[in-house]
């Protein structure tokens, strides 16, 4: 049976357009207040791409993606806006862009990241470019755990460097599992499939829950209490796959809809806290 939910949404007074940016200037700061024992994870809300937000007790914190090529300043906003100064360490799942370099190397610099980890594939790309000497870039392969917080490891599921494919990883804090996923080739699934994933509690959904992400039966084998979907540009999710999100009966949270989504986790339960957006 499932756990029941304690589900609280914090209601700003401000107004923002519909685009999940962040209204700077205009909301305090979010204290989430984790204490020993505790994350939290935060499904940002910006307007393009993905980031995902990974923090534990003494200001520890951890970016997974980063977003966009037009969200840079978004994303700078919505990590003040949770009082982040500095990054542990930055996990990049999906192909980097040329393009992006210098704005990922803005990010190292301006949040003193000193950890890049990412695929084999990517990390040789990243290392032909100027880095600075305190930057450690590492690779997960496919069976790699490791410990990435206090209580928090990451088990990395698939790691795929081919087209549609990425890091796939599962965190385990306490009895939590918490599954982010970006890979959406037919390899891939198969890999997952055959996998012990059942019973995840938070489940990211790849590539915006676009038509042949996933399968089905691979959203039953993972029967997710909570599935999180990013907003594509312009892009809406399939409806056969919130079909079988239903079907699981797994409560579904969309950044276009809900905004930005904080799941905070003691040892035993957890509180999803959503900021909503506003049209003008």
């Amino acid at each position: 049976m499932r756990r029941l939910l304690l589900l609280l949404t914090l209601f700003f007074t401000f107004s923002t357009i519909a685009t999940a940016k962040t209204p700077s200037g205009q909301v305090e700061n979010v204290k989430l207040n984790i204490k020993d024992n505790e994350m939290a994870i935060t499904f940002l809300g910006i307007s393009e791409g993905e980031a995902t937000l990974i923090q534990g007790p003494n200001a520890e914190n951890i970016l997974v993606n980063t977003g966009g090529m037009s969200t840079a300043l978004e994303l700078e906003e919505w990590l003040d806006l949770y009082n982040v100064k500095k990054l542990k360490a930055l996990i990049l799942t999906n192909d980097i862009s040329e393009d992006s370099i210098n704005q990922l190397m803005k990010l190292v610099s301006k949040y003193k990241i000193k950890e890049i980890i990412t695929t084999p594939k990517r990390k040789r790309q990243l290392v032909t470019h100027p880095l600075p000497a305190d930057l450690t870039v590492t690779n997960w392969n496919a069976g790699t755990k490791t410990s990435i917080l206090p209580e928090v490891s990451a088990i990395v599921q698939y790691a795929g460097d081919n087209q549609n494919e990425g890091l796939d990883f599962m965190l385990e804090f306490f009895n939590h599992r918490i599954f982010l996923m970006s890979s959406y080739s037919e390899r891939a699934e198969k890999v997952l499939l055959n996998k012990n994933l059942e019973d995840v509690n938070i489940f990211k959904l790849p590539n915006y829950a676009m038509e042949d992400t996933l399968s089905k039966s691979l959203i039953h084998s993972l029967n997710p209490e909570i599935s999180i979907l990013f907003a594509g540009a312009e892009q809406l999710p399939n409806a056969d796959i919130l079909d079988d999100l239903h079907e699981a009966w797994s409560e579904i949270y969309y950044t276009k809809k809900h905004g930005t989504i904080t799941i905070k986790f003691t040892e035993t339960k957890y509180e999803v806290i959503t900021i909503p957006i506003y049209e003008e």
